[in-house]
């Protein structure tokens, strides 16, 4: 029996409330805009529900992937065989300490940065363009201009399989970059807490202009893409390596090497998942041949 039958079976009857979409395309649950349907889609409304979901799944044996805002996801044209949830309506945020502010793994990082200055709290300005959420940007150890989520994370509510919902503390997280514990380990960010510093907000409010300002004017944000798409190598930079290269422009079907800036690979109009792999795979051969770096890919690629 399709995994599909047993799950529409036994949500029916346990998450009756649970919204679930058939055939739900990803392209729009990415900022890639690409990909095809995800047989099942699930949106839990809460912790609990999603670690009950998670849970069965686990039970079952059916095929999971954990969506937040798409910013690091590149889906096959094909679609996707298996359970898509996406944590989008877990975006609860309170204040829960003097300078603690503790949040759901939903909860886009520009809301959180924009929370804390209302709250007059300083620290996560570098994270306010960023367009993933706080969960994806735990998973990754998110960053920009200088700054990076294991400087301001400090406690993490997470659920894993076999195992249950845990706590994590800055150790246990085993952030690096671009790297966290869930990046060797099965597991999902429920919530998420970040201990910041006091500051003026007006000072807060221009860090963050100033930092929109330059990625508006050095980043190719007028199109979609997932952002930087390799890995920064160590002692270089992707996007010099490639300019240099004489690769910026480069295009595949609707996929090109962003003439504005070439660490990212954009979505022209009508990119595949094709389109962009082969994209890449020229973008790394090249860079190899010329200068023996070898890129490694900051997107994940999902089928």
């Amino acid at each position: 029996m399709p995994w599909v039958d047993a799950f529409d079976r036994e949500t029916a009857s346990r998450f009756p409330e649970l919204e679930i979409l058939q055939e739900e395309s990803m392209a729009a649950h990415t900022t890639f805009r690409i990909g095809g349907p995800a047989r099942r889609f699930a949106r839990p409304r809460s912790p609990e529900e999603l670690t009950a979901l998670l849970e069965l799944a686990g039970e079952r044996r059916w095929p999971v992937l954990l969506v937040g805002n798409g910013s690091n996801l590149l889906v096959s044209d094909r679609g996707l065989d298996r359970l898509v949830i996406h944590t989008g309506a877990l975006e609860r945020i309170a204040r829960t300490g003097e300078t603690v502010l503790r949040a759901g793994a939903g909860t886009g990082l520009a809301c959180l940065a924009s929370f804390a200055l209302r709250e007059g709290l300083t620290g996560l300005e570098f994270a306010h363009g960023i367009p993933g959420s706080l969960g994806g940007a735990v998973c990754m150890n998110a960053g920009a201009y200088g700054g990076e989520m294991r400087q301001v994370v400090t406690r993490v509510w997470a659920w894993f399989p076999g195992e249950g919902t845990a706590v994590l503390g800055p150790e246990e997280l085993d952030f690096g970059y671009r790297h966290s514990v869930f990046s060797g380990k099965l597991g999902a960010v429920l919530e998420a807490e970040v201990t910041l510093a006091p500051g003026d907000p007006e000072a807060i409010r221009g860090t963050m202009e100033d930092l929109s300002r330059r990625r508006r004017e050095k980043q190719p944000l007028e199109l979609p893409s997932a952002g930087s798409t390799f890995k920064r190598p160590e002692g270089h930079f992707a996007g010099t390596l490639i300019q240099q290269c004489g690769l910026k422009g480069l295009r595949v079907g609707g996929a090109q090497v962003s003439p504005k800036h070439a660490g990212f690979v954009v979505n022209t109009g009508g990119a595949t998942c094709a389109d962009v792999c082969a994209l890449i795979e020229l973008v790394r051969a090249r860079v190899r041949e010329e200068t023996g770096v070898d890129l490694e890919p900051e997107i994940k690629i999902v089928d």
